[in-house]
């Protein structure tokens, strides 16, 4: 009985596959880059292609002051409840936010292209392609197992980018939800139980402006910046002293993302800004990295003459720490991977951070799982031609719907 229950599941998600790339194509096509954040128009198009499957959309609509306040234009939240008895509530969590396409693509960052069975296109694999998964995992579970027992639900945010405060922070916040497990979007070769930190700064450099043919008349606000770069890459060196016990994770380290400043090419620049971002391991204390990097900061201004500098917190994301309740989705993931792709499914930790730490800190146990390569580097997340293979997609919407069956098996 379970083995045909399986087996029919991934016929029906054989059969409806061609759909699935359609519905994944469409959401590649309405941009979602965050800068500049103006996500409700993705939203609105998301809700259309769900309620034309027969799904019921909850729209979660953001607060203008509060998504203005995060650096964002427009968000709303999408929540489909499909509940089947007396049980627990499994939640599968998505983003469809996304960074600018940058530059080097091949093809259209928005066209959703096919070549040699891979899509290329922005979020293809990071994470509009769970959409998808989740999606199809369900309505295949629907279908096939018609369960009696527990929920499913759906939820697609939009301000991962940001550090999820106004979605799933947000909801979790209003009581809009509480499940009792959750799996969020992530790559289709390991089940991810840890993940690290991140700390964002702005720091504003502050020299004084000068004609560059009388440059002792001010202050070179580039060469106080040029100093505190050097301090914090030598402090980045140190990181490689300090190691992670978390399987996958290996020490801390920082990157300037971002760096601009000065007036014009003829004049000594006056203030320099640069964007840091600091990635910190499970072991750390994040207000201890924080004081650390400001005090480092602080020194090497003050041995420049005449700088100064502002610092301004833009992002902290805890790391994620397994639960011990996370065991379910852990087996059944591992279980139903290894049958799916022909081999070991590990179960370890990642460098990245992700919205999951914010249902860990609730204390709902949670595990990041779904579509995507082995690596980040392979799927060129956050780089030209972001792509998926169609195949890992169809295999870890089969992970899914198997692992779904049996969560809601359990609560009978």
């Amino acid at each position: 009985m379970t083995h045909t229950i399986y087996t029919d599941l991934d016929t029906w998600i054989d059969t409806h596959f061609d759909e699935q790339v359609r519905f994944l194509q469409e959401l590649v096509r309405v941009p979602t880059d965050t800068p500049p954040g103006n996500n409700a128009p993705h939203a609105q198009r998301t809700s259309e292609l769900l309620e034309a499957m027969g799904l019921s959309v909850e729209k979660h609509a953001i607060p203008e002051a509060e998504v203005h306040a995060v650096g964002m234009q427009s968000v709303t939240n999408l929540l489909v409840r499909r509940k089947f008895g007396a049980g627990p509530t499994v939640l599968l969590n998505a983003h469809g936010d996304v960074v600018p396409p940058g530059e080097g693509w091949t093809h259209n960052p928005y066209g959703g292209e096919i070549e040699n069975g891979k899509m290329y296109g922005r979020a293809t694999a990071v994470s509009k392609c769970d959409f998808s998964t989740y999606t199809f995992a369900l309505r295949a579970l629907e279908a096939i197992a018609k369960p009696t027992h527990g929920s499913v639900e759906l939820l697609f945010t939009y301000d991962e980018e940001f550090g999820g405060e106004i979605g799933p922070a947000w909801l979790l916040k209003h009581g809009i939800i509480h499940p009792d497990l959750m799996i969020a979007a992530g790559f289709s070769y390991q089940v991810i139980t840890a993940h690290n930190g991140c700390l964002q700064m702005e720091v504003t450099v502050h020299g004084k402006m000068a004609h560059a043919a009388i440059p002792d008349s001010g202050v070179d606000a580039l060469q106080g910046a040029v100093h505190l770069l050097n301090a914090l890459y030598a402090q980045n060196t140190l990181y490689q002293n300090i190691s992670s016990d978390v399987k996958g994770i290996n020490h801390p380290y920082l990157n300037v993302g971002q760096i601009e400043g000065g007036t014009n090419t003829n004049v000594v620049p006056g203030r320099v800004t640069f964007k840091l971002d600091r990635r910190m391991i499970p072991e750390e204390n994040p207000a201890e990295v924080e004081a650390g990097l400001r005090a480092l900061m602080a020194q090497a201004a003050s041995e420049k003459k005449g700088i100064s500098i502002d610092v301004k917190r833009l992002l902290l994301a805890n790391a994620m720490r397994p639960l011990a309740g996370n065991k379910p989705l852990v087996d059944a993931i591992q279980h139903h991977g290894q049958a799916v792709f022909g081999e070991p499914i590990p179960a370890l930790g990642t460098p990245l951070y992700t919205d999951v730490r914010l249902f860990c800190e609730a204390g709902i146990p949670g595990v990041i799982y779904g579509a995507g390569p082995r690596t980040v580097l392979e799927s060129h997340a956050k780089r030209a031609d972001e792509r998926i293979d169609l195949e890992d997609l169809r295999r870890a919407t089969k992970v899914i719907a198997r692992s779904l069956y049996d969560l809601l098996q359990a609560a009978k």
